[in-house]
């Protein structure tokens, strides 16, 4: 007989102690080939699913979904003898020869169950993820053909049952819907986004600062520098990026954060750049932004908003900044009010860019390119002071950015 193998919660950052097994997409019996998802973790961070490095079938499911665990703790057995989970963290320790194998607890949820159909004898194989989707919209998964091994049923299964029925109310006494309405569960990386910034919005006493840039030179340059063939296309993302982190050096006051009734300044100029990915909001870490030039930051800027929308970050990527900015611009907004990002301090939101007439030094009315720009800050650690001074640096740097342009001297330097 094979032995078993522990399937534990991997380490993903080096500040990890603990993650949310948020859904297992396997169950007792399964066999998985490499490179299938096995199970989906979620950390302060980000949500993550891990995957299989080889072949070989799941033994026993050890931790329900929902469930917190620390690192390194056993969530399964793999039954051939190999670890299946990858990660970071330390390699699973078989059990040895002999030693009693560690009894699956209790699941509320288990994976099979007696088909209601007419007495029969025969058992339905679901995952747990389909079968949660299955009972959310009120699915019977007698009528469900599976597509996995031995007939298993899988999500995809189900969502193409939801597909093919006709709309219709879910639960008896519920209020009538529309004949078009779908409803879904969240993602893993959605149900991480609502609930940490649910709790940000209801924690952090948030107050706000807002101020227009008058960005007419920032364009034209732009507009020549792109025109000239940079390495990297500029956007007025960069820009803001660069500056909100030169701004970072000039105030340090503001690159702090509160963490438990302490408030730790933070070193360097890391700055959080908000992605709209296909798994959700991102927010990943430009690291230094206030010490690199303009092609520099848009280069790394291109590499994480790559990475974003792949599904590449990693937890590591995701971590640290007191600060992040949020650009909706390009969809022709002319303000955006930002909540804080759970473990930072401030946001700053930038709208659309729109013409506006402004008087010329003779008095004049002159067209002119203005930016919105709202600072959303944690009151705990800025007051409105620092705060109003912060948000003026960042909107005279965007006014005069030429110098963005070159590297910045080091602090303390002689010029």
């Amino acid at each position: 007989m094979s032995a078993s193998a522990a399937i534990v919660m991997p380490k993903l950052g080096l500040t990890m102690t603990e993650g949310l097994l948020a859904s297992w997409r396997v169950g007792p019996g399964d066999t998985v080939a490499t490179g299938d998802v096995l199970f989906v973790i979620e950390t302060e961070k980000i949500a993550t699913e891990i995957e299989a490095e080889r072949a070989g079938q799941i033994d026993a499911i050890l931790v329900p979904e929902g469930e917190t665990v620390p690192v390194g703790a056993t969530l399964a057995t793999w039954a051939d003898g190999t670890a299946a989970a990858s990660g970071s963290g330390p390699a699973p320790a078989p059990v040895a020869a002999g030693e009693a194998r560690p009894q699956p607890a209790p699941m509320a949820a288990p994976t099979v169950e007696a088909r209601p159909s007419g007495g029969s004898s025969a058992r339905i194989v679901a995952t747990p993820l389909a079968r949660r989707v299955a009972r959310q919209n009120g699915v019977a998964l007698d009528r469900v053909a599976g597509s996995g091994p031995h007939g298993r049923i899988k999500l995809k299964d189900v969502e193409a049952a939801l597909a093919a029925a006709p709309a219709a109310s879910h639960a008896a006494g519920a209020a009538a819907r529309k004949a078009d309405s779908q409803r879904r569960p969240a993602t893993a990386v959605e149900q991480v986004v609502a609930r940490r910034l649910s709790q940000a919005k209801q924690t952090i006493p948030h107050f706000y600062v807002m101020a227009e840039a008058d960005i007419t030179a920032l364009l034209a340059m732009r507009e020549e520098l792109n025109a000239a063939g940079m390495p990297q296309r500029l956007s007025i993302t960069h820009f803001i990026m660069t500056a909100v982190g030169r701004a970072l050096l000039a105030q340090p006051e503001i690159n702090a954060v509160w963490d438990e009734g302490d408030i730790v300044t933070l070193a360097g100029s890391d700055v959080g750049m908000a992605v709209d990915s296909p798994r959700g909001l991102m927010v990943p870490v430009l690291r230094d932004a206030g010490v690199q030039h303009l092609d520099a930051v848009a280069s790394s800027c291109a590499g994480l908003v790559a990475r974003a929308r792949e599904g590449r970050l990693s937890a590591a990527d995701c971590e640290g900044g007191a600060i992040s900015v949020s650009n909706v611009g390009m969809y022709g907004a002319s303000h955006l009010v930002s909540i804080i990002n759970p473990g930072q301090s401030a946001i700053l939101g930038v709208a659309a860019v729109k013409p506006v007439f402004r008087p010329d030094a003779q008095g004049q009315p002159t067209l002119r390119q203005e930016l919105g720009l709202v600072l959303s800050c944690d009151h705990r650690v800025i007051d409105g002071v620092r705060a109003a001074r912060f948000l003026d640096l960042v909107v005279t740097t965007l006014e005069h950015s030429l110098p963005l342009l070159r590297q910045p001297a080091p602090q303390g330097s002689q010029t």
